[in-house]
């Protein structure tokens, strides 16, 4: 259920309501948007009925929410939730890269690909320092070396970071080189690590699980998000289905019908949906086609060396030209900032 304020409703008001939410043991979820502001009620609801809260002073309606996650729906929030990360604003008209490889491998590697990501229009670096990987004697990653030199490389070249967290007693340690905390595909259902990351306040970027659904995957960013932080970013990076011609099937279908059903914003990742680099552009172009708010791109100075996922690296190169043809499908599919020509508000 969520309560829907009037508008003209006073800070008293508010707090009478939250007041009266928890004295039925449930907890309050004030979501505060450019329109309306909603209180989440999260807990067992059996038997509670909305005419308990429609006569108070300051409350517009109570809606049921019959979706099950609440706080992601867009029931609870009607317009997209923007996550300003510093100067750089997720979730807006303007479509945001994230660029760097796929681990951190050395200083010098992790500043030049910085410097060349920057350059040709990125804003967030990405760079593993926990690698967790299928075998267990492929690289694992620098851990805190590799996030201090993802810190100097961002600094550096201007750029916000964001990492993968693995383990919930890592949590504290990432957030302290970081500006995005990155939950995996792997980890997408790692509750204790959800919590975790839910109660920091720094931004978290979601990946979609290997073989989640929709559901099971807004779900993971409810976890989060009842925690009480909402800087949650989704990320689609595909999901493995029969075909072995791809590392994993870009699902864009999941990308337009997540921007209809949640207020978060929406990226993806081309280069795990597909696992090589001849079709991380086309994959990012159809992306942004379907609606998602960025892209996550890994790039590496040198492909072919790379100690991690060097078959779905672009070189620097091919990530500018690869920002100048996703430039042009956003162009003509955003013919006004923010609206897509597939939302249900657009039509």
């Amino acid at each position: 259920m969520i309560i829907v304020l009037q508008k003209e409703a006073t800070e008293k008001q508010l707090q009478d309501i939250v007041d009266k939410i928890k004295g039925y043991g449930l907890e309050p979820h004030v979501i505060v948007g450019v329109a309306r502001t909603v209180i989440g009620l999260v807990g067992d609801k059996q038997g509670l009925e909305p005419r308990v809260f429609e006569g108070m002073p300051g409350v517009e309606k109570a809606v049921p929410i019959m979706a099950p996650y609440k706080l992601a729906s867009r029931d609870a929030k009607a317009e997209d939730t923007l996550i300003r990360v510093g100067d750089t604003l997720i979730g807006g008209g303007e479509l945001i890269y994230m660029a760097g490889p796929c681990a951190v491998e050395s200083r010098e590697q992790i500043l030049e690909t910085a410097y060349a990501v920057k350059e040709a229009g990125a804003s967030i670096l990405r760079g593993g320092a926990f690698k967790p990987r299928t075998s267990p004697y492929s690289f694992q990653g620098l851990g805190e070396t590799g996030l201090q030199y993802l810190a100097e490389a961002g600094q550096a070249a201007g750029l916000l970071t964001v990492s993968e967290v693995v383990d919930p007693s890592d949590v504290d340690l990432v957030s302290k080189y970081v500006d995005i905390l990155q939950i995996g595909a792997r980890n997408m259902q790692n509750f204790a690590l959800l919590r975790r990351v839910g109660q920091t306040r720094k931004p978290v970027l979601l990946k979609r699980g290997l073989s989640a659904t929709i559901e099971e995957w807004l779900m993971a960013a409810e976890y989060i998000m009842s925690e009480g932080n909402y800087q949650v970013i989704l990320c689609e990076r595909g999901i493995r289905t029969f075909e072995t011609a791809t590392r994993n099937t870009l699902d864009v279908g999941a990308i337009a019908l997540v921007r209809q059903l949640s207020h978060l914003p929406v990226v993806a990742d081309p280069s795990h949906a597909t696992g090589r680099r001849d079709l991380v552009v086309p994959a990012g172009c159809a992306a942004v086609a379907a609606g998602a708010q960025g892209l996550l791109v890994e790039v590496h100075p040198n492909p072919d060396a790379a100690l991690s996922d060097g078959a779905q690296s672009l070189t620097p190169k091919q990530f500018e030209q690869m920002v100048g043809a996703v430039a042009q499908v956003a162009k003509s599919v955003t013919p006004e900032p923010t609206k897509y020509w597939w939302n249900r508000n657009a039509v």
